[in-house]
């Protein structure tokens, strides 16, 4: 049994009170993953985004609003579990001021200055120990693969699961999934819960077993 951290969900950044940037992330692909976790019996642990859908009972919610909330909340989560799914879809930029006030119409033009938010993916893949793995999701308009492996090598993961922006508040979801070296593991379609099954499988099989296999093996050789 291992402990898997999952991401899930948009995150909100606020211009003023009411108004924010954010996307049309439903939650439900991170909601199949937490139950595909829980069917190949591992504990499970969602942090996530605003979102209309129920996560598993069985699992530990986390609920976060900006994408440095979620980051606070990986970093204090993720040193005790095996590894991490990044399903959420964070919000790359946040404005450099957020009005205290709600911003009336002025009949001119708006103007507002961004920063790049932290990634997530990246800082957990930067920090993760030998023992733990990291799997992001690649969501991409154009040069989907090349994009995909730049971020496989840039965030430090394990897996890369790649998908288009129609998977983005749809129930059903078409992936490829890429190991480490950039080589094709998986390539999946259909409803969510489907795909989150196939996925655990190539997790399963690629990165828990491997390092169940690693440590037996270690033990084996140790002298006694």
């Amino acid at each position: 049994m291992s402990k898997v951290l999952i991401t899930s969900g948009p995150t909100r950044q606020y211009l003023d009170p009411v108004r924010y940037l954010s996307n049309s992330s439903s939650g439900r692909m991170g909601a199949a993953l937490a139950h595909a976790a829980l069917e190949f019996g591992h504990r499970v642990v969602v942090v996530s985004g605003p979102v209309a859908v129920e996560y598993p009972r069985d699992v530990e919610v986390i609920s976060i609003v900006s994408t440095d909330d979620l980051l606070k909340a990986c970093l204090k989560a993720f040193p005790q579990c095996d590894g991490v799914i990044g399903a959420a879809a964070p919000c790359d930029y946040r404005p450099e001021v957020v009005a205290t006030e709600k911003m009336s119409k002025s009949g001119k033009s708006l103007v507002v200055n961004f920063m790049e938010t932290t990634d997530v993916i990246a800082t957990l893949g930067a920090a993760k120990k030998p023992h733990q793995w990291v799997v992001g999701f690649a969501l991409e308009t154009d040069d989907h693969r090349y994009r995909a492996l730049a971020k496989l090598e840039q965030k430090c993961c394990d897996l890369m699961v790649i998908n288009g922006p129609e998977a983005m508040n749809s129930k059903v979801n078409r992936v490829e999934i890429l190991d480490a070296k950039g080589q094709t593991v998986e390539r999946l379609g259909g409803p969510k819960q489907t795909v989150a099954s196939g996925v655990l499988r190539a997790i399963q099989y690629n990165l828990i077993d491997r390092n169940d296999r690693f440590r037996s093996t270690r033990d084996q050789n140790s002298p006694a």
